[in-house]
């Protein structure tokens, strides 16, 4: 995953016009970008690229217009929330393709920055339709691309321009890919990864990968529960995907076969009812009562965590240990993020998270700042450790 181009191997681009693929698909309230953290995050690639002379024109999505003009979906709103956000002149051009296009490039100033108008517009955007790619590509010299959160999705701008123009990584990419790498491609071993979340039905293809690759594979959240009821513990009205025992049996025996130690709660915190602050109780494995659901994990399993922590040097984590919403049954999240934390910070933990609650999970416990590498990109991080090749990032490989 390391062996790709990045832009400190495009040399001087002076007179050159970048396609910076980034990824502003951001949060709106009342007309305004409401969280720019996806802008912050392309300022270092505009930056890099305007050091060594190119003009930028930024690529991106917005909404699911499907091939339409939704003026709703436009990205014109953006332009001057990514200039105050870079400290410099943004201009807009309403399309992504054509002469217009390219006049407005052209016009800009040297190291100019412009930001087009939503591909989705486009039907052969999600398609990766070649006609479309070769008519994108007259806008640039080279493509960088800068959204990994897209990298799953064989698109124009992801994937199609590659085939067209030299490709490099954008430095947000670039940090994806080589934490990433270090969590998963080359770690340092041991390796643990904690998987938490509901159902086991949503993350089957993610287990069986992190089975053959990690040494310690923490289950939690209502996943466990669907372990646990596989081994033969009661598990009451807890959430359980009874129908998956099966499932469970059979990535337990392929752990056990690749040299993984599968650790599950060994003690519970439960309750009668779903709702903060509930009337609960911790209690062994086999004291779970028939009206009672499972919603945390325990003290003791907080410790055995920890145990394996100390043995781990590289962490990989993706979904809550408990129902981490509603308190007190965030305890054992916010426990294990703290250890995993402090760890990070001691030099003895290489600690990389990311996919669906996870992120809300660690800020809630005020840990996500202290972890190596916080991936936001959602569905392509979880397809990543799912072992499966992500279309953009192949485009991006020498």
């Amino acid at each position: 995953m390391a062996d790709f181009n990045r832009i400190d191997d495009a040399g001087d681009l002076t007179g050159k016009t970048a396609l910076v693929r980034v990824d502003f698909n951001v949060p709106m309230a009342d007309g305004k970008v409401s969280d720019d953290t996806r802008l912050v995050s392309a300022v270092d690639t505009v930056n890099a690229l305007r050091g060594k002379g190119a003009k930028v024109a930024l690529l991106a999505h917005f909404g699911r217009p499907k091939g339409e003009r939704v003026p709703e979906m436009s990205l014109a709103p953006i332009a001057p929330a990514f200039a105050q956000v870079i400290g410099q002149p943004v201009s807009f051009y309403e399309d992504c393709k054509g002469e217009g296009a390219k006049a407005a490039i052209d016009a800009l100033d040297e190291t100019g920055i412009i930001l087009l108008e939503n591909t989705r517009y486009y039907k052969g955007e999600e398609k990766n339709d070649p006609e479309l790619a070769a008519e994108m590509a007259k806008l640039g010299d080279i493509f960088v691309s800068d959204a990994f959160s897209a990298a799953h999705r064989a698109h124009v701008s992801t994937v199609g321009l590659a085939d067209h123009l030299p490709a490099y990584a954008g430095k947000s990419m670039e940090r994806e890919l080589d934490a990433l790498n270090a969590a998963l491609g080359a770690p340092e071993r041991p390796v643990v990864a904690v998987v938490g979340g509901a159902k086991v039905s949503s993350k089957i293809d993610l287990l069986k990968n992190l089975v053959a690759k990690v040494d310690y594979l923490v289950i939690g959240g209502g996943m466990a529960n669907t372990f646990l009821a596989a081994r033969g513990t009661d598990v009451g009205k807890s959430l359980c995907e009874h129908d998956l025992a099966d499932t469970a049996k059979e990535i337990e025996v392929n752990a056990k076969a690749a040299g993984c130690e599968l650790v599950l709660p060994v003690d519970l915190v439960c309750a009668k009812e779903f709702a903060a602050n509930a009337p609960n109780r911790i209690c062994s494995l086999p004291e779970v009562e028939a009206d009672e659901m499972i919603l945390d994990a325990g003290p003791a399993t907080v410790t055995r965590i920890e145990t394996v922590m100390d043995a781990a040097k590289t962490l990989i984590w993706n979904g809550p240990l408990g129902a981490f919403e509603i308190e007190p049954f965030d305890a054992a999240t916010v426990a294990a993020a703290q250890a995993a934390a402090d760890r990070c910070e001691k030099g003895s933990l290489i600690a990389v998270a990311g996919g669906g609650d996870t992120v809300a999970a660690l800020n809630h416990a005020k840990a996500a700042d202290r972890f190596t590498f916080i991936s936001t990109a959602g569905g392509a991080f979880l397809e990543w450790m799912e072992g499966k090749a992500l279309p953009g990032v192949e485009a991006l490989k020498k």
